[in-house]
């Protein structure tokens, strides 16, 4: 790793090749040296990331490249245009690593559209061919299986060393760790299924399976391919094992949705029928930790519950080799009279021949995203039918014989060509345990008497559908999730939480709308409050009633909303809200209602928000404790906390968990926090300013953020001052920033001082360097930038300290 961070450093090497048996950690080591780049952002301007494997294709390779770096492909350029947008796009960017995963072969970069590197760019590829580096000509870098301590140490970290001191134990142990011949990847995957084991038994049948597995297979590296086999054979339960395989129908690479897999799991029977659709699903998630502890499975989660994993591509070629050995598992056809799943998703088929209505026992149909499809036969004599799946096929009608599917648990139907669910299509009684039809219309009576009903995601017209729905839960549970629209199609952006409804209704009347109690996201757009009192917020008596009576409720959402200046009245606001979001309320003057209440003190608080976002908001006025603060495109916006004139009382703020802020884009911005506030912040480590040019001070002497950490500013040019200097008789204000490590200057006029990394960039009124020679070495060296002509700026401002002038020169770092 060190070396691959030295020729990452060297700016002699361009191209870095590493090299090594599958298995050996190259991937792993890779993503330990991209995550620390991405810490460390002023050394590349951007860092990518690209998985290319072993079926590679130039096309497939330019659009995952554009997609990281935001160019559009339209889909109708051929290669040559699409090379020729990448390299552009890629040339702009000075200082870029480009890292390509898993290459089984030489890629033309000329014909992908990644230019040559140049001084300060850098590619890395990852490959377990050496001549792929030859060819492409990197400088090679070996990873080379541990040693036998490395070894030892890792296994022993896995298993538990409480195992390991077992005596009897502990030799048997390290000839199991000799059998994993220094791979990572199998001695991981061999001590997860050997972890918490007390029993001698046990580890001497573990040791002679694998010592007895085939010596050759396929060309798979033979060692780790007996550990990967040792880790199956172990899951011992068939269902279990068949779960496994399952994987192994999905791409190389591939991010597989846990929900879509458990789906797959239930379909197949490989999941125990139960009760209700969430025990089953809870069941699935069961499976998929056992395999993820058995290190068959990688966790590749990327929002929250929202888990996805993958497969380790040798973990994969040992599945399709298994498979091989029993090609009866995947063969649907071989008795189609007892044909149990039928899954023909993601296929160009046009139509369904009438003789599927003879698959008697058939219990899955899922044709999800065959977009071509435009004619499927009746269904009445699926009466077996418990999963269908129609999402996003062409059909103009639902199909025949729906009623009669009395088995039905699971329906995912929508089509852009319907736009309405018709009623009386689902049988009485109704087993639906699931409901998916998206943005179709479908009655709230219909889904109301939908008795058993755990998931439901679907569009209603209006109020009145959408009240009948909410209001069936007066008698029964509301359901373990569900996504609904009230009004319009349209989109609506990313979804975060299980239980979301989504707003969409032109114009809204005051005491319209009933929510269920359990909501946890809303979004409420593209659509208009209209009342002769304006004045009132829309969460407010008035309107949306009360949010302090939905306590699940964590975020919220406004978009497009008209005719409202205020969105909360003091006493309507939602006390667990995490996220709010506002943007493009062209006539909202404040979030949080202000009153007058004589004397008495109001305060507002959200006490667990952790994200606010506030965005194109021309007429804000005033805000209102969050983890990060986001204010863009706010025209009138001057202050972000400002205190009113009273007397002589000063008004504190306290923002106790606030780390982040972001000001953007706002061009009447003067000032943070009022001159005669006092701003308690002491959490704030990182400030972003960017794009605020009436802005003349960041802080008066009362609002410091005394931990800041980093610091950056550009196109500010009005600013003057990082902290206000005041007079105050004859007292000496001293102002600092003891924690400062970085801070960064574009198109500024005046700094600070306390740092690890300076850079200074087109500060052309710069005057004075107030720094002064430390008296004890930092422990991090200082690092200098600037840009441009540095030894003419040194030359031309006056120090401070003079002899700090001498400090500084030699520490100047070479700015790309």
């Amino acid at each position: 790793m060190e070396e691959i961070w030295k020729c990452l450093m060297d700016d002699e090497v361009g191209k870095i090749g590493v090299w090594g048996m599958g298995g050996v950690g190259k991937t792993s080591i890779m993503k330990l040296i991209n995550n620390q780049l991405l810490q460390e952002r002023e050394k590349f301007d951007i860092v990518i990331w690209i998985t290319v494997s072993k079926e590679m294709s130039i096309a497939k390779l330019q659009k995952d490249m554009a997609s990281k770096i935001g160019v559009s492909f339209c889909g109708d350029e051929d290669e040559i245009t699409r090379a020729g947008m990448l390299l552009e796009a890629l040339s702009r960017k000075r200082r870029s690593v480009i890292i390509l995963d898993d290459l089984w072969q030489e890629v033309p970069l000329d014909k992908v559209g990644i230019p040559e590197q140049s001084s300060g760019s850098k590619l890395v590829l990852t490959t377990r061919s050496f001549d792929v580096c030859r060819k492409m000509s990197c400088r090679a870098i070996t990873v080379k299986p541990l040693v036998e301590e490395e070894s030892w140490k890792l296994f022993s970290e896995k298993v538990g060393r409480g195992i390991l001191n077992i005596p009897e134990v502990e030799p048997i142990a390290k000839k199991i760790v000799e059998r994993c011949a220094g791979l990572p990847l199998g001695v991981i995957t061999v001590a997860s299924c050997m972890k918490d084991i007390d029993d001698l038994y046990e580890w001497r049948n573990a040791l002679k399976e694998l010592s007895d597995r085939k010596k050759s297979v396929n060309g798979l590296e033979e060692e780790v391919f007996q550990q990967l086999r040792f880790s199956y054979d172990r899951l011992k339960d068939p269902k279990l094992q068949h779960c496994f395989l399952s994987c192994a129908l999905y791409p190389e690479d591939w991010e597989i949705e846990e929900r879509e897999l458990v789906q797959l799991w239930i379909a197949e029977g490989l999941v125990e029928e139960m009760d209700s659709r969430q025990a089953e699903f809870d069941r699935g998630r069961a499976i998929m930790n056992r395999l993820l502890n058995n290190c068959l499975l990688e966790d590749f989660s990327k929002w929250g519950d929202r888990r996805q994993v993958k497969m380790h591509d040798l973990v994969r070629d040992m599945a399709l080799h298994i498979t091989s050995e029993k090609p009866r598992f995947f063969c649907f056809f071989s008795h189609t009279d007892g044909l149990k799943v039928l899954d023909l998703s993601f296929n160009l088929i046009e139509s369904l021949p009438n003789s599927i209505s003879n698959l008697k026992n058939l219990t899955a149909l899922l044709l999800g995203n065959c977009r071509r499809l435009k004619y499927v036969p009746s269904l009445s004599n699926l009466r077996a039918l418990k999963e269908l799946d129609l999402l996003g096929i062409a059909i103009k009608e639902v199909p025949q014989g729906m009623q009669n599917l009395s088995s039905l648990k699971f329906l995912k139907l929508y089509s852009w060509n319907i736009d309405e669910i018709p009623n009386g299509i689902f049988p009485r009684p109704s087993c639906l345990q699931v409901l998916e039809v998206h943005q179709a219309l479908i009655g709230g009576k219909e889904v109301a008497e939908l008795k058993k009903l755990e998931y439901f995601e679907g569009r209603f017209y209006d109020f009145h559908n959408f009240d009948m729905y909410v209001h069936a839960f007066h008698v029964r549970e509301e359901p373990h999730g569900y996504l609904i629209i009230v009004g319009e199609r349209g989109r609506h952006g990313e979804i975060y939480s299980s239980k979301t409804i989504v707003l969409r209704v032109g114009s809204v009347y005051p005491n319209q709308i009933m929510l269920p109690r359990h909501i946890e996201e809303l979004i409420v757009c593209d659509s208009s409050f209209e009342s002769h009192e304006e004045e009132y917020p829309i969460f407010s008596r008035f309107f949306l009633t009360s949010l302090r009576n939905f306590p699940f409720l964590k975020i919220l959402y406004i978009s497009n909303v008209k005719y409202t200046k205020r969105l909360f009245s003091p006493n309507c606001v939602p006390p667990n809200l995490e996220q709010l979001k506002v943007s493009d309320c062209n006539q909202l003057e404040e979030i949080i209602a202000s009153e007058e209440r004589g004397r008495v003190t109001m305060e507002f608080c959200l006490p667990r928000l952790k994200k606010m976002t506030l965005c194109s908001l021309p007429e804000l006025k005033s805000i209102c404790s969050v983890d990060a603060l986001e204010v863009s495109k706010c025209d009138q916006l001057e202050e972000i906390l400002a205190s009113e004139e009273r007397g002589r009382v000063t008004m504190e703020f306290c923002l106790p968990r606030l780390k982040k802020m972001t000001l953007c884009s706002l061009p009447e911005l003067k000032s943070i926090c009022s001159v005669d506030a006092v701003m308690i912040c002491e959490s704030l480590e990182w400030l972003d300013v960017i794009s605020c040019p009436e802005l003349k001070r960041l802080f008066s002497p009362n609002c410091v953020p005394l931990n800041l950490k980093q610091l950056e500013v550009s196109c500010c040019d009005q600013l003057e001052e990082i902290i206000a200097s005041e007079e105050r008789g004859r007292v000496t204000m001293e102002f600092c920033l003891p924690r400062l490590k970085k801070m960064t200057f574009v198109d500024a006029v005046m700094i600070c001082e306390s740092l690890e990394f300076l850079a200074i960039e087109y500060c052309w009124k710069l005057g004075r360097m107030p720094f002064k020679l430390p008296q004890v070495e930092p422990s991090s060296p200082l690092k200098v930038a600037i840009r441009p002509k540095p030894m003419e700026l040194c030359e031309s401002i006056e120090w401070a300290d003079p002899d700090f002038k001498s400090f500084l020169i030699p520490k100047l770092i070479r700015w790309m």
